[in-house]
C-alpha cells in the first residue's frame, strides 16, 4: 500500500469519526436539553415546539449519519475500490478522444452518484420533512426539479467541463491560472444570471403586492442607500414551509425576495428587520469577501491541481491505473473535501462574525426588538434546536445559535460592546 493511499484512508477514517462523535454530541446535548425550554425562551417558545425542534434535529441527525457511511462506502469504492479506473477504461476503450472521454466519465459519476443518493433525498423530502409538517412537494415537482436540475447541470457545466479540460490539455505549464480565470468569471456571471434567469425555473417570483409594507421597505432601501431591481416575492411554499429572505445577483441585477411563508409568519417590523438584517451583508461587503476568500482559495486549489496532476502516485494511489487530465481533476472533486473538512471551524466562525455584524447594522437601522422576535419565530417555525452543542456548533453553524445571537442584540441594546 502506498503512502498516500494511508494517509487517505486516515483521513477519511479520522473525519468519520470526528462527525459521528459531533453528531453523538448534538444528540445527547439536545436530549439533556429536552425536558425545559431555555429561560431566554420561556415566554416565547412553548415546550411542545421545543420538542419538535429537538425531534427534528434528531431525525436528521439520525439520517446524517447513514448518509455518512454510504456516502463513505461509495467514496472508497470509486478510489482505490477501482470505480473511477472501470469507467475510464471503458470510455477510453471507445477512442473518442481527451475532451469527449474526460467529460463522459466525469457526468457518468456524477450520473450514477446522483442515482445512488436518491433515496436519501427523497427520505428526507417525503418521510423526515413530512412528518414534521414541512413538506409541501408533490411527487410531480420533485420530479420536474429533477429534471430541470440535471438538464442546466450539462447545459452550464459541458462547456465548462470542456474549457477546462481544454486548458489542462493544451495551454501548457500556466493551464491553472488560465483556468481559474475562467471559474471565476463563471462564478460571476452566475451570480449576475440566478436572480433573473436560473431561479425563475424553479420558483414563480412575484413583486411584493403590499402597499404598505413595500413602502416601509423602499424607505429603508433609502436609507441604506441600496438599489435594487426589485422587491419580489417567491412561492416557497409550493415545496416546503420553512421561511425565508435573501437577496441575490449584483451589480444592477440584484434582487430581494421574500418567501411568501415568511410574510404570513411575521409583521411589518419583523420584516423591516429581517430585511436590514440582509442589507447589513450587503453594506458590510460580506458578499465582496466572500468573494474573494472563494477566489484566493480556489486559485490555491487550481495550482495543488496542477502539481498532483503531474505526480503518477496521485493517480495509482488513489486506484487509478492510467493518469489522465480528467482523473486528476475527478479525484481531487472527490477527496479533497475529506482533507479540508478540520478546516471547516474557520469557515464556519468567519460566517457567524458576518451574522453579528449584520445582525449590528440591523440594530442601526430597524427595531431590534422586532428582529429579535421574528428570529423567535424563524427559529420556532423551522424548528431549529435552540440547544446546540457548543462543538458541533463551531463546526457546522453558519449562524450563531439562538441564545448567544440575541444576548448580542441585547448586549448592544444595552449599550455594550458589540464584540
Amino acid at each position: 500500500m502506498q503512502l498516500f493511499t494511508v494517509i487517505f484512508l486516515s483521513f477519511v477514517a479520522a473525519s468519520v469519526l470526528v462527525r459521528l462523535w459531533l453528531s453523538q454530541r448534538q444528540v445527547n446535548h439536545i436530549r439533556a436539553h429536552y425536558a425545559q425550554v431555555p429561560a431566554a425562551f420561556a415566554d416565547k417558545i412553548t415546550l411542545e415546539d421545543h420538542h419538535r425542534a429537538a425531534d427534528y434535529s434528531c431525525a436528521n441527525l439520525r439520517q446524517g449519519r447513514i448518509t455518512l457511511a454510504w456516502e463513505t462506502l461509495w467514496l472508497l469504492l470509486w478510489t482505490i475500490g477501482g470505480g473511477i479506473n472501470l469507467i475510464d477504461q471503458w470510455w477510453s476503450g471507445l477512442e473518442y478522444g481527451v475532451l469527449v472521454t474526460g467529460i463522459a466519465v466525469i457526468f457518468s459519476l456524477l450520473l450514477i452518484s446522483s442515482i445512488l443518493d436518491l433515496p436519501f433525498s427523497l427520505y428526507h423530502t417525503f418521510v423526515i420533512e413530512e412528518r414534521f409538517g414541512f413538506n409541501q412537494t408533490t411527487w410531480k415537482t420533485w420530479l420536474l426539479d429533477l429534471v430541470k436540475l440535471a438538464l442546466l447541470v450539462i447545459a452550464l457545466g459541458t462547456p465548462l467541463l470542456a474549457v477546462i479540460l481544454w486548458l489542462m490539455d493544451q495551454a501548457g505549464a500556466n493551464w491553472w491560472l488560465y483556468a481559474w480565470l475562467v471559474w471565476m468569471s463563471f462564478s460571476l456571471i452566475m451570480i449576475w444570471a440566478y436572480p433573473a434567469f436560473i431561479a425563475p425555473l424553479f420558483n414563480k417570483f412575484s413583486p411584493l403586492q403590499d402597499a404598505t409594507l413595500r413602502t416601509r421597505i423602499e424607505n429603508l432601501l433609502r436609507r441604506c442607500d441600496f438599489q435594487s431591481q426589485g422587491v419580489f416575492v417567491v412561492d416557497g411554499s409550493r415545496r416546503s414551509s420553512h421561511g425565508n429572505a435573501y437577496f441575490t445577483g449584483f451589480g444592477r441585477n440584484k434582487r430581494i425576495v421574500f418567501f411568501d411563508t415568511l410574510l404570513e409568519s411575521l409583521s411589518e417590523d419583523e420584516v423591516e428587520a429581517i430585511l436590514a438584517h440582509e442589507l447589513g451583508h450587503f453594506k458590510r461587503n460580506h458578499i465582496k469577501k466572500s468573494l474573494l476568500l472563494s477566489g484566493v482559495i480556489s486559485l490555491a486549489g487550481f495550482a495543488l491541481l496542477a502539481w498532483l496532476m503531474s505526480s503518477p502516485w496521485f493517480y495509482s494511489s488513489l486506484g487509478v491505473a492510467t493518469p489522465s487530465i480528467h482523473g486528476a481533476l475527478l479525484l481531487f472533486m472527490m477527496v479533497m473535501p475529506v482533507f479540508t473538512y478540520f478546516v471547516s471551524p474557520l469557515f464556519s466562525a468567519l460566517s457567524r462574525k458576518h451574522e453579528f455584524e449584520a445582525d449590528e447594522f440591523a440594530h442601526s437601522n430597524s427595531n431590534y426588538k422586532a428582529l429579535i422576535s421574528a428570529l423567535v419565530s424563524l427559529y420556532r417555525d423551522n424548528a431549529s434546536t435552540l440547544t446546540p452543542d457548543p462543538i458541533h456548533s463551531m463546526f457546522y453553524d453558519s449562524h450563531p445559535p439562538a441564545t448567544i445571537r440575541i444576548d448580542h442584540l441585547e448586549t448592544i441594546a444595552a449599550g455594550g460592546s458589540s464584540g
